[in-house]
């Protein structure tokens, strides 16, 4: 395996174990009426017991891992590959599409993965992960665990061309900005910091597509149960993103889209500052550090 796929993999566990609490309290505010009251008291009842703590992580720790792996390498071959095929070096656009291109390219892992850890997250009583995607196999088979996939593929694709985008531009401004500075702290400082902004970045460019596809997602379809969002379908059909969206603007208009977009932004500043913080420290000790492009596959 490559050092960006280890370096990917292993920054997007760190990345999951660190930014859970808050993802989870960020799917429960994007849900309907899963948190009444919006307030510091209500999101500290969301972990009364140790294990809601981690609920939902099994999947995404597994998943994300894979994801990010995926992500990172079909990024930096995509970006190769383009700056090649133009006589380009360091071109934004190039960077955006790069990203596109990687987002996409998660697609077959992040639609299952997110799923599964939305469900999780918001189950009454608790359940697992695992028993979770048990019961999505066995009801709706493999085609189940893909529900929400179109809006998923979008959310990716734009999102992660903002994240490598704002990543390089901020990275460039910082260079340009601190030319005297050493190497350790402008280096550690740097990474941080981009790494942070490239991550409230992309949250910001995507968190209406991400509330969509929460509540896409987390719909269920037995007549004999409660749905885990929304009312009960009389007909057992699932919703298309186009009609929950529909469904979440009569709710509560343009504001129901940006629903715990700042938890969310927190979480994502240290999830993605400490994420970037790994990938790069791994790529320098494999070898791969940012002065070494890879070539395109």
């Amino acid at each position: 395996m490559s050092a960006d796929f280890w370096a990917g993999y292993i920054s997007g566990a760190v990345g999951i174990l660190i930014g859970n609490p808050l993802d989870l309290i960020k799917v429960r505010l994007q849900a309907r009426d899963a948190i009444a009251a919006q307030t510091p008291t209500s999101y500290a009842r969301q972990f009364e017991t140790k294990s809601t703590l981690v609920a939902g992580t099994a999947a995404p720790v597994l998943g994300y891992g894979a994801l990010n792996a995926l992500l990172f390498v079909s990024y930096n071959r995509s970006e190769s590959a383009l700056n090649a095929a133009f006589h380009t070096q360091h071109s934004l656009w190039a960077t955006w599409l790069a990203g596109a291109i990687g987002g996409l390219a998660t697609w077959v892992v992040s639609t299952p993965t997110e799923l599964i850890k939305c469900r999780a997250q918001l189950s009454s009583p608790p359940e697992s992960s695992w028993s979770i995607a048990k019961h999505v196999l066995k009801t709706e088979g493999l085609k189940g665990l893909y529900f929400g996939g179109v809006v998923t593929a979008l959310r990716d694709s734009i999102g992660y061309g903002f994240y490598f985008w704002s990543y390089e531009l901020s990275s460039t401004w910082v260079e340009s900005s601190k030319p005297n500075a050493s190497a350790f702290s402008q280096d550690a400082a740097k990474v941080l910091l981009c790494g942070g902004l490239a991550g409230v970045v992309t949250w910001a460019s995507i968190f209406p597509l991400d509330v969509i596809k929460t509540r896409v997602q987390t719909q269920t379809f037995s007549a004999e149960t409660t749905p885990l969002v929304g009312t009960l379908i009389s007909e057992q059909r699932p919703l298309s993103a186009i009609e929950v969206a529909r469904d979440a603007y009569k709710e509560g208009g343009m504001r129901v889209f940006f629903r715990g977009l700042t938890v969310c932004s927190v979480r994502a500043f240290i999830v993605n500052a400490v994420q970037w913080a790994v990938y790069e420290w791994i790529m320098v000790e494999l070898g791969q550090g940012r002065n070494k492009r890879l070539d395109p596959i």
